[in-house]
């Protein structure tokens, strides 16, 4: 485990300062704010095929680059605005992705004018509870679930992008409907 003046931290955290920070204070506490659920969403979108970390290190640009996360104005963005985005290497320089944002703002917006509470309607894939699961190791912790696979059908079936099963399960960890952190690690209680 990581450990660092004698704080035990899951395995996987490194001795990084904003890893350790994001471990600390944000993976596995539940959220239940609209924005930030929105924000999470779309930074695990981003990740596809990368390290979390390397998403981490660029959240505050993406915090720029799309309004601190106000749907609305996300919603509104071109794709020649967005073609734009793709000179500053604060970002990942992704086309695909950073229209998912978009697109996924787009989609958001659309669920919440038919009436959708987003947040009740995300935590109903874990019936409104945090699933708390026993680690061990790293072994223990799956990297989809069916709440997972659920999950990124009825994103996607509502217009959503970059969100297949792996990702969800990665939302769900982050954002605390899963706790995931390991037996040890001083953030599991």
């Amino acid at each position: 485990m990581n450990q660092q003046t004698n704080i035990v931290r899951c395995a996987w955290v490194s001795d990084d300062e904003l890893y350790q920070a994001y471990h600390d204070h944000e993976w596995g506490k539940p959220v239940h704010d609209g924005q930030q659920l929105f924000e999470m969403l779309c930074l695990e979108g981003q990740q596809a095929g990368l390290s979390w970390i390397t998403v981490l290190k660029k959240r505050e640009c993406y915090r720029q680059h799309f309004f601190q996360y106000a749907i609305a104005e996300i919603a509104q963005m071109t794709d020649d605005d967005l073609q734009a985005k793709m000179s500053d290497a604060g970002l990942i320089r992704h086309f695909a992705k950073l229209k998912a944002i978009r697109d996924n703002a787009i989609a958001w917006q659309a669920m919440r004018a038919s009436g959708v509470d987003m947040v009740a309607w995300l935590w109903q894939f874990v019936d409104g509870k945090i699933i708390n699961r026993d680690v061990k190791s790293m072994a223990d912790v799956p990297t989809q679930t069916e709440q997972s696979q659920a999950m990124a059908k009825a994103l996607k079936k509502h217009g959503f992008k970059f969100m297949g099963a792996t990702t969800c399960y990665a939302f769900m960890q982050a954002v605390g409907m899963v706790n995931d952190h390991a037996n040890d690690c001083w953030c599991k209680r």
